[in-house]
């Protein structure tokens, strides 16, 4: 169904896609495309978007929405770049999760995408879409992570977090999910029990 998914947001090395994942959260990939044009061309490393203030960087993402902690925690997580590993983005899930703002999820898009390392990044698309198609059960991100991780083969993580991030894009919507013009229909666990409400 989606052969050429795959990351969303606009980047071109690993120190973009760590801010554009950090303001991702609570916002959309559009979103955040239009608002890191404004900030990659000038600060493209740690060192450069240090030289801006707090006030300066907030300035830049206000319309992102948690515009104020996301800039503190940009600002933080490149002053733990600079100290701790030279200005460059930390290649383990270790060391990129000690970073201010970083959680095991943008970890995650990070490793998978910036570094082609095996990972599934379980926002709140693939956290609906695994649980009504019956690939998880669990209540929290970090258990679904763990069941699609025994689910999945590991040459398939990366992909299929895309696979199911488009699915709950265009498809599988948290209200009003498409099921009936959705072929994993006839194998959807919700859509059998009627556990959802389709358009």
């Amino acid at each position: 169904m989606y052969p050429d998914a795959r990351c969303a947001l606009d980047f071109t090395s690993p120190f973009e896609l760590l801010i554009a994942t950090i303001l991702s959260a609570q916002c959309t990939d559009e979103r955040v495309n239009m608002i890191t044009p404004r900030l990659f061309p000038r600060y493209p490393t740690p060192q450069a978007m240090l030289s801006l203030t707090k006030e300066q960087l907030e300035d830049l993402i206000h319309d992102c929405g948690l515009f104020r902690s996301k800039a503190k925690n940009i600002l933080g997580a490149c002053e733990a770049l600079v100290a701790r590993h030279g200005g460059e983005v930390p290649r383990t899930m270790a060391a990129l999760e000690g970073l201010p703002g970083v959680g095991r999820k943008t970890a995650n898009v990070v490793l998978s995408n910036a570094f082609s390392v095996p990972a599934i990044a379980v926002d709140t698309h693939v956290f609906r879409v695994a649980r009504r198609l019956g690939l998880a059960s669990g209540q929290t991100p970090e258990k679904v992570e763990r069941e699609l991780r025994r689910r999945i083969p590991r040459r398939d993580w990366s992909q299929a977090h895309h696979w199911l991030i488009h699915h709950g894009r265009q498809i599988c919507h948290a209200r009003g999910p498409e099921c009936l013009r959705c072929p994993l229909a006839p194998y959807c666990p919700a859509y059998r029990q009627g556990s959802v409400n389709p358009k």
